[in-house]
């Protein structure tokens, strides 16, 4: 019988008391306020593929920057923001981009590996670059995060309205004088850049867990657009320091257990929800009813 020893649990004051994990703890604080904001919207608008694919298509751009001392930053924000671009024009085109972005995942992710392994001989920055690291983080990391996080409270307060209009009625929101296209693009385009802004933490692999579980798991227990909000900025933080509590305890990089624990968190809530049966509808009346928050798609519609 093989027993697994556990190393000792370490005080959780730690994180604000070493310098490190102070920093890493702010990351996570400022990344959960962005996420939890940023995946209630991607969640109303179907975009969890495209915010996982964001992430993933920086990667060779990352790894060739690292090798040749180019801020990988820079490199991760013009990979992510054109293929932004790429996503809507595609979408404008009507055109369906799932299956351009299936293959973009692979190619970027095999594309990152050999410029790792036989062109860079980087091999170490590949499991930074894939999962994040509680060490190196420093201000410019901080600082893009800061700004991912205003940048998504911000858009919330202008374009929130406007981007449920299109959830509940795409085909109507245009007629309503609401500028479909571009709230649509800067939506895009704030999920790439703040999908860039995770990396160093989670890492470009596991973005969507930043990203995509907290507004998965809050929309199982909202029915209004303000409570997803709500939940799914509550989830985020909890999720995030928590799993920087685990990343610390067990010497792992943050991205796992931050994965793990909102995939876990949507497991449970996933399962309560079915077994209370499905929820009464709320009276309609269109997102921009006075007096009354805009109703939740229905379940089949918010996948």
């Amino acid at each position: 019988m093989i027993l697994v020893r556990l190393p000792a649990v370490p005080s959780p004051l730690d994180l604000a008391d070493i310098p490190f994990l102070r920093e890493a703890l702010f990351e996570v604080i400022l990344l959960g306020a962005a996420g939890g904001l940023l995946s209630a919207w991607v969640v109303l608008r179907r975009l969890a593929f495209f915010s996982h694919a964001a992430g993933s298509a920086t990667f060779p751009g990352l790894v060739a920057a690292d090798a040749s001392g180019v801020s990988p930053t820079l490199a991760g924000l013009a990979v992510a923001l054109g293929y932004a671009g790429g996503v809507e024009r595609a979408g404008r085109a009507g055109r369906e981009p799932g299956e351009a972005t299936a293959l973009l995942l692979v190619a970027a992710l095999a594309g990152g590996v050999v410029l790792a392994s036989d062109v860079f001989e980087s091999g170490a920055a590949v499991d930074r670059l894939l999962f994040g690291s509680l060490l190196g983080l420093g201000p410019a990391d901080l600082a893009l995060s800061a700004a991912a996080a205003v940048l998504a409270a911000v858009a919330t307060a202008a374009l929130g309205r406007t981007w449920s209009a299109i959830a509940f009625d795409p085909d109507s929101a245009p007629a309503l004088g609401l500028p479909a296209r571009t709230a649509d693009l800067m939506l895009l385009a704030l999920v790439a850049v703040a999908a860039v802004a995770a990396i160093p933490a989670v890492g470009a692999l596991l973005v969507a867990a930043i990203y995509v579980l907290p507004g998965a798991a809050a929309r199982l227990v909202s029915k209004t657009v303000p409570a997803l909000l709500a939940w799914s900025v509550a989830l985020a933080l909890a999720e995030g320091v928590t799993g920087l509590y685990v990343a610390y305890w067990l010497d792992l990089p943050p991205g796992p257990p931050v994965a793990v624990l909102g995939a876990a968190v949507y497991a449970v809530l996933a399962l309560g929800a079915a077994a209370r049966g499905p929820v009464p509808p709320i009276p309609r009346g269109g997102p921009h009813a006075r007096g009354r928050p805009a109703p939740l798609p229905c379940a089949e519609e918010a996948q």
